[in-house]
C-alpha cells in the first residue's frame, strides 16, 4: 500500500507559522455555564499548568525529526489541571453510567473506559477542547494540535487491588529482589513481566496521558520508551493532576505496573495535527477492537474527508493563482498531488476493516515496529493458549 506521507501543491513556506489554535469553546478567563447544573469547565479555574522540567527531542531518543509530526518525543511529568478538576473527571468517569454503557477490556489493557465523554462526561469533553487546553498541549507538542476525534477524548485505563492485594504484591516483590540480590541479578524484571499496558504504539500522532489518582505511596509506574537503538529507558509516571505528552504513533512504549497503591487511573487523549497539510498516518489498530465500530468509523471517516476536502481546495488555489500569476503549469506536481491523495484514500480503506472481521479486545501486531517485541507477544499468547 502506498504511504499515507501526503505532499501539497501549496509551497512549504506558506503552512509555516506559530502556533495559533483556533477559538473552539469556552475562551481563557470566560465563565462557562453548565446545561445539567454540574459544575462547567472553567479555564482561570481548573488548569493548573506548569511548563515541564524537560522535553527530550525525537533525535535524543535515537529517531530522525522526520519520523513523526514533530521534532518533540517525549515530556516529562508537569502539572495540568487543578484538584478540583480532577475530583470532577473521577466523578464523571467513575459513575455506574460510563462504566454500564463504555467498558472495554483487551489484550493491552484488562479495563478501559472509552468513547463516553461527549454523552456522558461534559466537564472532561469541554477540558479537552478548550482553547487554553489545546494550546498548552501544542506549545509543548511542538505542533498545532486537536483531539483526533471524540471518541478518543478521556480514555481511561484503570487497575485497581484491594489493600490485601497491595500489601501481598510488595511483599512478593520483595522477597523476589532479595532472592535475586543473593543471585546477582540486577533489574526489576517483574514490571515488564505483568506491565499495566502492554508494549505497543499508539493509533493516533501524540498522546496526553493525565494521571487521576493519588501517587503519593506509589512504587513504579514508570512509562517505558523503546529508543531507535532498542534501549529501553523510563519516563516518570504524573502525579495526580499531572500530565505527560508523548508522540506515541512513532515511538514504542508501555505502562509499567504501580505498587504501593490500590488504584491507578490514568486518562489518555488522543491529538492529531490541525493543518490539513501535515501528514495524517493515523491507524486504528489498537483502538477498533476496543470501539463501538459505527462511532469510530465515522469520526475517522468524517476528519479525513474534511482534511482531503481542504487539500483540495488548497490546490484548486495555488493552481488558479499561478495561473493568474501567468506561471507555467507543473504536471509533475498535480500528478504527485493525485497520487498522494489516491494513497491519502487508500489508507483509509485498510483501516476501515468490516465488521464481522474485527474481533473484540483482540489487537494484532502491526502497531508494534521491533520483531523481538511481535515475537515477544506471539510467545506470551501461545502460553496463554496452554493455559
Amino acid at each position: 500500500m502506498a504511504s499515507a506521507e501526503t505532499s501539497t501543491m501549496i509551497p512549504a513556506p506558506i503552512l509555516a507559522g506559530p502556533i495559533q489554535p483556533k477559538e473552539t469553546g469556552v475562551s481563557q478567563g470566560q465563565k462557562s455555564t453548565s446545561i445539567s447544573g454540574k459544575p462547567a469547565f472553567e479555564p482561570s479555574k481548573h488548569l493548573a499548568h506548569t511548563a515541564p522540567s524537560k522535553v527530550y527531542s525525537m533525535k535524543e531518543l535515537g529517531y530522525s525529526d522526520s519520523r513523526g509530526v514533530s521534532p518533540v518525543g517525549v515530556s516529562e511529568p508537569f502539572p495540568l489541571f487543578s484538584a478540583e478538576a480532577i475530583q470532577q473527571m473521577r466523578a464523571e468517569v467513575l459513575s455506574d453510567e460510563v462504566f454500564m454503557k463504555h467498558k472495554y477490556s483487551s489484550e493491552l489493557a484488562q479495563c478501559q473506559l472509552r468513547g463516553y465523554a461527549a454523552e456522558c462526561a461534559p466537564f472532561i469533553y469541554d477540558a479537552w477542547r478548550n482553547p487554553a487546553t489545546l494550546a498548552i498541549i501544542s506549545k509543548i507538542a511542538g505542533v498545532d494540535l486537536v483531539p483526533a476525534m471524540d471518541f478518543e477524548i478521556g480514555h481511561v485505563n484503570i487497575s485497581v487491588h484491594s489493600e490485601e492485594e497491595k500489601n501481598e504484591a510488595i511483599k512478593a516483590v520483595m522477597e523476589k529482589a532479595t532472592r535475586q540480590a543473593d543471585e546477582g541479578v540486577a533489574g526489576c524484571p517483574w514490571e515488564d513481566e505483568d506491565p499495566i499496558v502492554d508494549w505497543h504504539t499508539d493509533s493516533y500522532p501524540f498522546v496526553c496521558v493525565t494521571m487521576l489518582s493519588d501517587c503519593t505511596n506509589m512504587i513504579g509506574g514508570e512509562t517505558a520508551l523503546r529508543k531507535g537503538n532498542g534501549e529501553v529507558v523510563k519516563v516518570r509516571g504524573p502525579q495526580m493532576g499531572s500530565a505527560v505528552i508523548l508522540q506515541g504513533r512513532y515511538i514504542e512504549h508501555q505502562a509499567l505496573r504501580a505498587l504501593g497503591t490500590t488504584e491507578r487511573i490514568s486518562m489518555v487523549t488522543s491529538f492529531r495535527p490541525r493543518a490539513s497539510a501535515i501528514k495524517d498516518d493515523t491507524v486504528l489498530t489498537t483502538v477498533r477492537p476496543v470501539s463501538k465500530l459505527g462511532d469510530l468509523y465515522h469520526q475517522f471517516a468524517e476528519y479525513r474527508f474534511e482534511i482531503l476536502e481542504e487539500r483540495l481546495r488548497d490546490a484548486n488555489r495555488f493552481m488558479r493563482d499561478q495561473k493568474r500569476a501567468t506561471r507555467p503549469f507543473d504536471t509533475r506536481l498535480l500528478k504527485q498531488f493525485i497520487r498522494d491523495q489516491i494513497a491519502f484514500l487508500e489508507h483509509m480503506d485498510k483501516e476501515i476493516v468490516e465488521d464481522d472481521k474485527v474481533v473484540k479486545g483482540v489487537v494484532d501486531d502491526s502497531h508494534l515496529v521491533s520483531e523481538e517485541l511481535k515475537l515477544r507477544r506471539s510467545k506470551k499468547r501461545g502460553f496463554a493458549a496452554v493455559e
